[in-house]
């Protein structure tokens, strides 16, 4: 008999792919049924080599040893995933199997994962490809009725690998240089570096800006209020003011406008991330491992899509969709909604995956079992599918000019004609308390009024100041990332922006982890070595048009519309100019990332500061000799931790109150002072002066 052998990217979807092919007998590694053999990777089984892996010399960081360029490249396998390894590249060569489904993740992750086990198992058997949507049932049954060739995703393939092989190049080689210049690991990334500087430059500008005060006079009547434009100082505005008080103000002009604003697309996964920082806190690595949680759940389409429309045959789903959610959702009961589904159909915006959708799945569970974070998270996706069908939401815009004492003064007031989506959306925000201090519709209805109507009316001065730039969130950098060089993009460029929807959250939860940015509530803010590496590192690296190119040329890749070879020989030379041009920096500057160094006190032999350092306290005049280990064997035998407090009070006053001392004759601690018994040679003695 022969077996059909189905790879997937992670244990839970293996699992749930078995169950639907029958392949229901757990074995070691892997399920077996029904003419299948279905097992899994751990996310990337087969990894890059470190740069050490190449040559033994490349383990120590040197400027003479780069650039880096390794011509055949190496891949490992790492020592925790050799065991999964093992079970998959034996079932890949056993000879009762005699075809591959590759049914890793869809997309260009998914893909390298696959074709890099693959090759290393040197496997040659023909390999078929699951592309699919869903975790449902019915969407793994259809999707192995319509299996492809797994060659129909070379060009998505080399894509993939091209990405991989430049991160690895620029992230090895510009990280090495930097950190062998500054005396500091600095790491320096492809898309996460442009990423900081976008942070770095917007941080700038708040530094910079100065506030501006400035006045507006109002004039009311009844419940018409109108006001005056900016006014410089307090002197012409109380004039003004005073002018208007009890005058007569004269209507000039009436305009009415009707306004339309069309209902929301569905979510892929970007503005789901913001949408979720912005009204629930969310990080947007929270939201990727949420929505991936509830995909493996069966409940949420594939979460990691660039696509806010769903294709043309899906019509119908679409529908049925909405009408179940009418009777689940609570903040849904009674709408009285005309669903119109063509809005968000259009197979030609629809690359790799369709927009986020909930399933039928989630119609028949409901919310019942899931975590707070989850529910929040289906009801986004429940409610932005009701938004995206609903009619648009239509006002009138009203706004009067009037003349008084001699200025123009200016009314505007807003009515809503028909709420529509964002009925749907006030309702849905009222019921999940979410917090996004979004700005609350002004709707100022003013009264009806005429050209040539007087009004006789009383004034008031205010005062108010000009507002800095906003420090970014993750929902406003998500967006900035998305855009950034698109302004110098050709229109028809499909990918802009820097990283992908996919790696956008790892990107920036790297910043953080690494020490170069913060978050400070919902605010990311670059630290002080996060401001210098941005302003130290060269345009080639930090710019984000010049990366966002680089993404729409592995797109372009990607479609078979671009050569891979060229766009690798791009980077290399692009890492060998970065190193020819980087040899050496200035002194003043190789010391940008030195922390600075805490002074304890005087040095008790040459009065110059006595610092902290990692192991000790020791002298800043470099021929004293003078230090105080932290490991001393006098500390060490009485169990005390030697503390920069107890350091700096030795070399204050020759002695320290320290408590509980532990004592190896009786085995008790005990409280005393230390003192300190400096010889003036190599070691510096302490002694205990034990309390009455």
């Amino acid at each position: 008999m022969s077996f059909q052998l189905v790879i997937a990217e992670k244990p839970s979807v293996a699992r749930s792919i078995a169950a639907v092919i029958g392949a229901t007998e757990k074995q070691n590694g892997y399920w077996q049924g029904g003419g299948y053999l279905v097992s899994w990777c751990i996310g990337h089984l087969v990894s890059f080599a470190e740069a050490g892996q190449y040559d033994e010399k490349y383990c120590k960081w040197r400027y003479e040893d780069l650039p880096i360029l390794p011509q055949l490249w190496k891949f490992i396998v790492p020592d925790e995933k050799k065991q999964q390894f093992e079970i998959v590249r034996t079932l890949l060569n056993r000879p009762d199997v005699d075809s591959v489904t590759a049914a890793t993740d869809a997309g260009r992750e998914g893909e390298l994962i696959f074709r890099l086990v693959y090759q290393m198992a040197g496997c040659t058997k023909p390999v078929k490809r699951l592309w699919i949507s869903s975790m449902e049932d019915a969407a793994i049954r259809e999707g192995f009725a319509n299996l492809c060739p797994d060659s129909d995703y070379d060009a998505l393939y080399q894509s993939a690998l091209c990405r991989a092989k430049a991160d690895w190049l620029v992230g090895i080689n510009a990280t090495r240089l930097f950190s062998v210049l500054y005396h500091k690991t600095l790491t320096v990334g492809r898309v996460q570096t442009p990423t900081l500087k976008m942070l770095v430059d917007r941080d700038a500008k708040i530094l910079r800006f100065q506030k501006e005060r400035y006045y507006t006079v109002g004039i009311q009547s009844g419940s018409l209020k109108a006001d005056s434009g900016r006014i410089a100082s307090m002197d012409e505005a109380d004039t003004l003011k005073n002018a208007c008080a009890g005058a007569s103000a004269i209507c000039s002009s009436v305009k009415r406008e009707k306004k339309t604003e069309q209902p929301p697309k569905l979510y892929d996964l970007t503005t789901l991330q913001r949408e979720a920082n912005r009204l629930f806190g969310f990080t947007a690595k929270q939201t990727l491992d949420y929505a991936q949680q509830l995909y493996e759940k069966k409940l949420l389409t594939y979460p990691r899509t660039d696509s806010q429309y769903l294709t043309e045959d899906m019509g119908q789903t679409a529908q049925h969709l909405v009408s179940d959610l009418l009777e689940l959702l609570p903040f849904a009961q009674e709408l009285d909604l005309t669903p119109e589904v063509g809005r968000i159909l259009n197979s030609k915006k629809v690359s790799d995956h369709h927009a986020i959708l909930p399933t039928a799945e989630f119609v028949k569970q409901g919310f019942t079992g899931l975590a707070e974070s989850e529910c929040k998270l289906m009801n986004l996706a429940c409610s932005k599918l009701l938004c995206a069908i609903a009619a648009p939401h239509e006002y009138e815009t009203v706004t009067a000019v009037f003349f008084c004492a001699g200025n123009e003064f200016t009314a505007k007031g807003k009515t809503v004609l028909v709420p529509g989506w964002k009925e749907i959306d006030q309702r849905f925000r009222s019921t999940m308390k979410a917090d996004g201090k979004e700005e609350a519709e002004s709707l100022n209805t003013l009264p009806e009024m005429a050209e040539g109507q007087s009004f006789r009316v009383t004034s008031t001065v205010s005062e108010h100041f000009t507002s800095p730039p906003k420090a970014y969130t993750e929902d406003t950098l998500l967006s900035a990332m998305e855009r950034a060089g698109a302004e110098d993009m050709p229109e028809e460029a499909e990918r802009k922006g820097l990283g992908t929807p996919a790696t956008r959250a790892a990107i920036l939860e790297k910043l953080v982890q690494m020490g170069f940015v913060q978050r400070k509530g919902k605010q990311l803010v670059p630290t002080k070595d996060g401001v210098n590496l941005a302003v130290v590192l060269p345009e080639s690296l930090t710019s984000p048009a010049l990366t966002a190119e680089w993404e729409n040329r592995l797109t372009e890749i990607a479609k078979g519309n671009a050569d891979p070879d060229e766009f690798m020989a791009e980077i290399e030379a692009q890492v060998r100019q970065l190193v020819k041009t980087y040899s050496c920096i200035s002194a003043d500057k190789q010391n940008l990332f030195q922390s600075e160094r805490v002074i304890i006190g005087k040095c008790p032999r040459c009065s110059e500061n006595v610092y902290e350092g990692k192991k000790n306290f020791y002298c800043g005049n470099r021929s004293c000799q003078f230090v105080m280990w932290k490991n001393d064997r006098f500390f060490e035998q009485r169990k005390k931790a030697f503390t920069p407090k107890i350091a700096s009070a030795l070399l204050k006053n020759g002695k320290a109150k320290v408590k509980g001392l532990y004592s190896e004759k009786t085995g008790k601690t005990y409280d005393a002072t230390v003192l300190l018994a400096d010889t003036g040679g190599k070691y510096v003695n302490y002694r205990v002066e034990r309390k009455e």
